[in-house]
């Protein structure tokens, strides 16, 4: 009746928290030794436990000898006979275990043994679940604010769920959360440590905006646009580069969808970010043309032996092209990987007429 009840627990435990029923039968084969272990303080190399819903029984396996020099692993012949009538000198005889005369400490012990296996199962079923969605974006709590400045954020559902770590070296500095808040964050790495798995977590990671307009966009889902680059200063601008691999799609129309409601959902999530979103082209000085949106440009000359390009652009234009503090300009570079020259067309042409 007893064993029927624990391995009914065992289910019910399994059921709950997801802990297979053989590691907790494992864990308390365990903690029966070192509850032994304890109560002994000697040699626990030849107890063995058998334990499942028919039988649960402790013993020590000892040699029968004339005389005894180890009691751990050793009987006399005269009490080997009180076990079994057929016991012989050299004999290996099953001594049985009583474990209702376990100490308070012992018991103890088995317990704590016992806690740490359901805790190290845990620990290990969420470092499995998390570990596989690295490189995700998940939904998440604002759970705590920190005072050195890091956020707590609450990941998963149900049992699947655990703390996650937003550094402020990976919060967007115009961001304010408050306890409470929902926000979307992109999975860095999930590391173990003694105190259980650690998921660290990203606002300011590129790959964030990519998983953002996954999620908004059908075309990207399913591979009918692609993305190809994309070069971000978060909380102020994001440039992305996209392609059709399908004809007749227009790739940027897709991502901003009708009446931008689509790239309009990515930017309320991002609280304001701008997007500009350009055609990826192989062809690097049409690339670095449309790069520089929403700038016009009049020329794109590559450089010869040089992954750079000399770009001419209307005067009224020149502010344009290179944004303020040159933020649209080190974007389109970044997102090209071109070093970019830009030049108004008077300097051009008098250049040329030099």
């Amino acid at each position: 009746m007893m064993n029927t009840e624990i391995f009914a627990a065992l289910r019910q435990l399994e059921k709950e928290r997801g802990i297979p029923v053989q590691y907790m039968v494992d864990r308390i084969t365990q903690a029966l030794v070192a509850a032994y272990k304890k109560d002994k303080d000697g040699y626990t190399d030849n107890v063995c436990v058998e334990l499942n819903e028919k039988t649960m029984r402790m013993y020590a396996q000892k040699e029968v000898v004339d005389e005894v020099v180890s009691p751990a692993t050793e009987i006399t012949l005269d009490a080997a006979k009180k076990i079994s009538r057929k016991a012989q000198i050299g004999d290996l005889i099953d001594v049985e275990i009583q474990t209702k005369a376990f100490g308070r400490i012992a018991a103890q012990t088995a317990k704590q043994v016992i806690i740490q296996g359901i805790r190290e199962a845990e620990r290990g079923m969420v470092f499995e679940s998390f570990s596989s969605k690295e490189h995700e974006i998940l939904t998440g709590t604002v759970l705590r604010m920190e005072p050195s400045g890091d956020i707590t954020v609450r990941i998963g559902q149900g049992t699947d769920k655990t703390d996650a770590l937003l550094p402020m070296s990976e919060q967007v500095k115009t961001e304010r959360f408050t306890e409470g808040d929902m926000i979307r964050v992109y999975v860095l790495e999930v590391r173990r440590n003694n105190r259980g798995p650690q998921v660290h977590v990203s606002r300011t990671h590129p790959a964030l905006v990519k998983r953002l307009f996954e999620l908004e966009v059908p075309e990207i889902e399913s591979g009918a646009v692609e993305i190809c680059s994309i070069a971000r200063e978060p909380g102020s601008r994001t440039k992305l580069a996209v392609r059709a691999t399908e004809e007749n799609i227009d790739p940027v129309g897709a991502c901003v969808g009708a009446r931008g409601a689509r790239v309009g959902a990515v930017v309320e999530e991002l609280q304001g970010e701008k997007m500009d979103i350009v055609v990826f082209s192989e062809d690097i000085c049409q690339f670095v043309a449309s790069a520089l949106s929403p700038a016009d440009v009049i020329s794109v000359t590559q450089l010869v032996g040089q992954k750079a390009c000399r770009v001419v652009v209307p005067d009224d234009q020149l502010s344009l092209a290179i944004g303020k503090e040159g933020q649209n300009a080190r974007l389109a570079a970044r997102l090209t990987g071109c070093k970019i020259d830009i030049k108004p067309a008077s300097q051009a042409e008098e250049a040329v007429e030099e």
